[in-house]
């Protein structure tokens, strides 16, 4: 089983490095950008130890106490076979 861990800031957290990015963007040409926003991504695989329930709850668990930063980011976590 696979779970995937998406970390992004707070919406209401600046993202200077989503600016930049949206900058650079704009100066290559790219067109009809309102906002950009970056964030972090991790793809875990699991043992299979765990039922989906179980597994589900150990992944929020890690993105909430070791891959995220409560205060400014804000996670979402999903499984897959």
């Amino acid at each position: 089983m696979k779970a995937y861990v998406y970390v992004s800031l707070k919406k209401t957290v600046l993202d200077p490095q989503g600016k930049t990015i949206q900058g650079a963007l704009q100066k290559m040409g790219y067109r009809g950008l309102e906002e950009v926003r970056q964030g972090k991504f991790f793809e875990i695989t699991l043992d299979g130890g765990l039922g989906r329930e179980e597994a589900q709850a150990e992944v929020e668990r890690i993105a909430r106490e070791v891959l995220t930063n409560p205060v400014i980011e804000e996670c979402r976590c999903s499984l897959a076979e």
